[in-house]
């Protein structure tokens, strides 16, 4: 009896060793897991911080960018962009401003600018604002006709249409600051929204489209 006492109690010992050691290996796996799960909750709600956030500041950006509609720019919603009024149709193979054209042009540029530093910048966000020149095919030739492919002189000319709205405000004297890109693009005979068929003439002009730039918002 007292060999099995002896032999009983050593067992015992490390059975209940073995039992602790497996519990704090459960322990500490089950601590781990909670702290991972944790700091996954954390990270998410993270996210999820910045995702409202920047859907806070974009519709703040929305409304701010609605009061752009008036006499001199309207909202196009099939395209989603912002576009002058009031019609600039430029001559045939030229890029110079129709004399007419010129005075409505710098009060749209001067509301524009007004408008646009108006909007609350608390976050930095830069705005990129792209006037993009564009071109008209001939419809005396066929749309396979080396007149109306959309070659280098194409895309220059509607470039060139885009660069002469631009200068024609620096000459007026608009500066705008550092958050506001003004980029000059020439499309050629390409671009959404363009007129077609027996209006492919009215192509012979440019729009102006403003978006924030991509990466600003939220930082």
């Amino acid at each position: 009896m007292s060999k099995d006492k002896d032999f009983f109690w050593p067992s015992y010992v490390d059975l209940m060793t073995a039992l602790f050691l497996i519990m704090l290996v459960l322990f500490v796996l089950g601590f781990k897991r909670a702290n991972d799960k944790q700091r996954d909750n954390e990270h998410l709600i993270s996210e999820l911080k910045v995702q409202v956030q920047e859907k806070r500041k974009l519709d703040e950006i929305k409304a701010a960018l609605k009061r752009l509609e008036s006499d001199y720019f309207e909202y196009n919603a099939t395209y989603k962009r912002y576009e002058l009024k009031f019609p600039v149709t430029f001559s045939p193979q030229s890029a110079v401003l129709p004399g007419n054209a010129e005075a409505p042009l710098i009060k749209a540029g001067r509301f524009l600018l007004r408008e646009m530093q108006s909007i609350k910048n608390d976050d930095n966000v830069q705005y990129l604002i792209v006037v993009e020149g564009r071109a008209a095919k001939d419809l005396r030739y066929p749309a396979n006709d080396p007149h109306n492919l959309d070659g280098p002189a194409v895309r220059q000319l509607s470039y060139s249409r885009a660069l002469s709205v631009i200068r024609l405000w620096e000459q007026a004297g608009l500066r705008f600051p550092g958050n506001l890109e003004v980029v000059a693009a020439g499309s050629g005979f390409r671009g959404a929204g363009r007129y077609t068929g027996s209006q492919e003439a009215l192509n012979k002009r440019f729009i102006i489209q403003i978006q924030p730039k991509i990466g600003s918002i939220g930082k």
